[in-house]
């Protein structure tokens, strides 16, 4: 086992007129991800020979994007939570869903809110789709793998018990709440594992199709990769990752939002799958052109 580092939530907290102010480690992680992944676009539209024809956005394009993408990300990421992982709570009470500073962010919810926002800024600005697509499927990953490691820092969406070497034993109940185990309970750590799959493997594997192999020429091609790629490393790290709270009952304690028979699958499984159908459609789609 391995004891939880002492880490801060906080990178730093300044004392002002009797306020304290604090950045947090997960707000930093939104920062700079968004910032990266508006340079790497930069990047790619300002490399002529990666596209087919001209680069489908402006710089000045992208700068007005980044606004709307931030909006996606928020609005999308908190109503996904709400509706997808604890309706009936934040229905009981409504002003909870404002309060995001407490936490509660879907991924899910962010990229559909993500997606609607490009949808409508390329109807807006004549900008083709896919190859809209293909530039935030570049850009995410790395955001994504500094927003999990952030959740380690703040030592949440800890993984399941485990007695492996690398089992971490997280502060607060994480630590108390195992079942059948006398004394600290240690767990996978499943934000890292994700940080490494959905993360730096995949921001390695869609660098190298679009930057080496010229993948931009395919419009949709990264875009299925990125949505295959995702929705197999959340799918698989699943298995090992705690499910939420609501979710888990004397009768279901594995927590499953989907079961029958034997069988099972945890909210994080059953929002993938439709992402991985998808992304496969995207890629044959695009192989076939």
């Amino acid at each position: 086992m391995i004891p939880f580092p002492d880490i801060s939530p906080n990178l730093f907290e300044v004392e002002l007129f009797g306020f304290t102010l604090a950045l947090r480690w997960y707000a930093l992680a939104y920062i700079v991800g968004i910032l990266f992944g508006w340079w790497i676009v930069l990047r790619a539209i300002r490399t002529p020979r990666l596209w087919a024809g001209f680069p489908p956005m402006t710089a000045e394009q992208v700068e007005r994007l980044l606004t709307w993408i931030i909006v996606g990300v928020i609005l999308g990421g908190r109503l996904g939570y709400v509706l997808f992982y604890d309706l009936p709570t934040y229905l009981a009470d409504p002003l909870q869903i404002v309060r995001v500073w407490e936490g509660g962010m879907s991924f899910h919810g962010g990229f559909v809110g993500v997606v609607v926002a490009a949808i409508w800024f390329c109807r807006r600005e004549g900008i083709t789709m896919l190859s809209m697509g293909d530039l935030l499927a570049v850009a995410t990953p790395v955001g994504l793998m500094l927003g999990r490691l952030a959740n380690f820092i703040n030592a949440e969406l800890w993984g399941r018990p485990t007695d492996l070497p690398w089992g971490v034993i997280f502060p607060g109940t994480a630590a108390q709440t195992c079942p059948q185990l006398v004394g600290l309970c240690a767990r996978h750590p499943s934000q890292l594992y994700q940080a490494a799959l959905e993360g730096l493997l995949l921001a390695l594997v869609l660098f190298w199709l679009a930057f080496r192999r010229g993948w931009f020429k395919r419009p949709g091609a990264l875009m299925g990769v990125f949505l295959v790629g995702y929705g197999l490393a959340r799918f698989l790290v699943e298995f090992v990752r705690q499910p939420d709270a609501q979710f888990v009952s004397e009768g279901n304690p594995v927590g499953l939002a989907l079961h029958w028979g034997g069988w099972g699958l945890t909210m994080g499984q059953l929002l993938s799958l439709p992402m991985i159908a998808l992304g496969l459609w995207f890629a044959f789609r695009a192989r076939a052109q």
